[in-house]
């Protein structure tokens, strides 16, 4: 059974830091990008960051600057570094392995709160 794994949220100062990491189990990893979202109460869940197999970033303009997304694809493991942290920051943050290239299905996390305090 496919896994992924969240760990790392939690409650912060606003300008804190937190670190987030995904551990993925029984599927094909290094092959796959893996991304970030986030949901808010009341609102859309939106990416945050990926990264693609060949290690390209992507970002919202919202986190551009302060976080940073990693892989390890000997741990299967993907990061996010969440530096400046701000209460708009405040979400449920979900881990997610796209589909392989030959087109098998994606996968979630069961997601991690993390919240940010004024």
């Amino acid at each position: 059974q496919v896994q992924l794994v969240e760990s790392g949220g939690g409650l912060v100062q606003a300008g804190g830091s937190l670190r987030l990491s995904c551990a993925a189990s029984r599927i094909t990893f290094s092959v796959r990008a893996m991304g970030w979202y986030r949901q808010a109460p009341g609102k859309q869940r939106t990416l945050v960051a990926s990264i693609t197999r060949a290690g390209d970033t992507n970002y919202a303009d919202s986190v551009k600057g302060r976080f940073t997304i990693s892989r390890d694809n000997a741990k299967n493991t993907v990061y996010l570094q969440m530096n400046s942290l701000k209460p708009e920051d405040t979400a449920v943050y979900y881990c997610n392995a796209g589909p392989t290239p030959w087109g098998t299905k994606d996968y979630w996390g069961q997601g991690t709160q993390v919240t940010v305090s004024s």
